[in-house]
């Protein structure tokens, strides 16, 4: 389990402070508008911003002393942070071991991870000759190969259309559901949510205002979940 207790970050603009859980083999949703604290909630967890006061802990264990490299948690953002000087099976490797010296035993979970993915005939090429919804792919491959039970994902969708988000969607639910991640999903698109999530946790001005299962999608309690829904 993932466990926040009154995490917390005071910035001249804005004031943070999140308590939530979150279990392995779910997905958790984080939906709120702009400037909410979304991402920065994110960033908090994965040790890429400033915390003031509270807990993070995972299985028990405290997270805040530990580095973003140390941590048990990977990261993919809308902008997919592939590198277009290595091949697609590169970009995976170097999720691995950044110098891309490989064990056999990683070099067979990478085919491994690529066939799960749908990305095998792709390990040869370039990211730049691929199309937005393969590249994520690729993304999503890199975090999957690490191996690791915590998986933040920022928007990491939202530039794509339809029907290659909802393909997407389904691909990261049952890599949930095979793995047992713990998945912080944040999404404006509160559909994406309705789809996958187990949880849904409203973000607004810092804080979170609800949360829930996917039933507040249809029956928010607060005016502020229901006007951002547009109810």
């Amino acid at each position: 389990m993932l466990q926040l207790t009154k995490l917390s970050a005071h910035y001249p603009e804005q004031a943070l402070c999140f308590t939530l859980s979150a279990n392995a083999g779910e997905i958790t949703a984080l939906i709120g508008p702009s400037g909410a604290g979304k991402s920065s909630l994110l960033a908090m967890i994965g040790g890429f911003s400033q915390i003031d006061s509270g807990s993070l802990q995972h299985n028990e264990h405290s997270l805040l002393p530990l580095s973003p490299a140390q941590r048990p948690i990977t990261t993919l953002f809308q902008d997919n942070n592939l590198f277009w000087h290595l091949s697609v099976y590169n970009n995976i490797a170097i999720g691995l071991s950044p110098s891309l010296r490989l064990s056999s035993e990683q070099k067979t979970l990478i085919v491994q991870v690529a066939k799960q993915l749908g990305i095998s005939e792709l390990l040869a090429r370039n990211p730049s000759s691929l199309s937005g919804g393969q590249q994520q792919r690729v993304g999503l491959a890199r975090c999957l190969a690490r191996g690791l039970p915590i998986l933040l994902l920022d928007e990491p969708f939202s530039a794509l259309d339809p029907a290659l988000r909802l393909e997407l969607l389904d691909l990261l639910r049952s890599q949930t559901d095979q793995l047992q991640l713990t998945v912080l999903f944040v999404t404006h698109h509160p559909e994406e949510a309705a789809r996958v999530a187990d949880n849904i946790v409203f973000i607004y001005n810092g804080a979170i205002l609800e949360q829930g299962s996917t039933a507040l999608l249809e029956n928010p309690s607060t005016p502020e979940l229901a006007a951002y829904l547009g109810k």
